[in-house]
């Protein structure tokens, strides 16, 4: 019985040199914890006499009781304590000058796409994505490339297989758009290609846009109607295209598009090498062979396709000399496009 009166004391005294709840509660459970001592207390009623057990067990609980409730009120006191230290170290002086959060900005790529998807919105192009992981079937054999045609060779494409790919086109998301819809067809595949090169202007990644129409009676002036309002609308108001003879394997007759110089209106600068003219993307009329592993008959139905890379539209509209800016994610360089 001298016992329980030590550790009231003990207890009282431990408890009220606690600085925190922490503390707090570790000095709780040293006394009413499953080791502690009142507990202790409680597994020695064996070790008394019969007569005196219901005594010291009426004791014992008392002091569970006291101590219990003791604890209560410091802890209610130690934890407004704590809540009013941590309010009074938030507080917030609303007279200081208030923090400035730096604007943010679209990537130009981001910028450039969006553009773009708007423009041949606009004229009433419907956005498809295909996927990045492409068959050599429809990145190649569907498009009319050559067994033997450079670009099929590991170094140029990524193979995941044999016959499994990182698309090096997104053209291949038109093939499977003409193998389930019917004529008339006018579509806009944006997204991200692969190909193993990387310099100044090329990057094993980068992201393309391409667009295909295909209905009764197109032809190349559509096309090139339709790029002509694709330079006004992303250059300047003033820009021309004109369509330079080449070839591609899955249009004919294929060709290369220039674009004025907006630096200097076509006079001839740096920019354009002195020519006034840059070069900015690839198109032509549908190959009849495509139209035919479609399903789609040729001698109904022409088309055309035209293909850009959205990084050199951007670095052309923007003036960017080297495509590593645009992955290099430095904010310096990213915060100047804001218009």
């Amino acid at each position: 019985m001298e016992d329980t009166e030590l550790i009231v004391q003990e207890a009282t005294e431990e408890a009220e040199r606690a600085e925190d709840s922490r503390a707090l509660y570790e000095v709780k459970m040293k006394f009413l914890g499953r080791a502690g001592k009142v507990t202790a207390l409680l597994k020695s009623m064996r070790e008394i006499a019969a007569e005196a057990r219901p005594a010291f067990g009426k004791k014992v609980n008392a002091l569970r009781e006291a101590l219990e409730e003791k604890f209560a009120a410091l802890e209610e006191k130690l934890r407004k304590e704590e809540l009013e230290r941590k309010l009074a170290g938030e507080e917030v002086d609303v007279t200081m000058p208030g923090r400035r959060h730096r604007e943010g900005a679209l990537h130009p790529v981001t910028r450039v796409k969006n553009r773009l998807i708007d423009l041949f919105s606009g004229m009433g192009f419907e956005v498809f994505e295909g996927p990045e992981i492409e068959s050599e079937y429809y990145n190649f054999t569907a498009l009319n490339t050559p067994a033997d045609h450079p670009a099929r060779d590991m170094q140029d494409t990524f193979y995941l297989t044999d016959r499994i790919l990182l698309r090096t086109q997104t053209s291949a998301g038109q093939i499977r758009v003409m193998e389930k819809k019917k004529p008339p067809i006018k579509i806009l595949s944006p997204g991200r290609v692969f190909r193993s090169d990387d310099d100044a202007t090329h990057s094993p990644m980068f992201h393309q846009m391409e667009g295909l129409v295909v209905d009764r009676g197109i032809t190349l002036c559509d096309l090139q109607g339709m790029l002509d309002e694709f330079a006004r609308t992303m250059f300047s108001a003033s820009s021309k295209t004109r369509l330079r003879p080449s070839y591609f394997p899955f249009t004919e007759p294929s060709v290369e598009v220039d674009v004025s110089c907006a630096a200097c209106g076509g006079k001839g600068c740096p920019l354009c090498k002195g020519t006034g003219w840059i070069e900015v993307l690839g198109a032509g009329m549908v190959n009849r062979r495509v139209l035919e592993n479609c399903g789609v008959d040729p001698d109904e139905y022409s088309g055309f396709a035209f293909g850009m890379g959205i990084e050199r539209i951007a670095m052309l509209k923007y003036g960017i000399n080297n495509i590593k800016l645009l992955t290099e994610n430095d904010v310096r360089f990213l915060e100047q496009f804001k218009d």
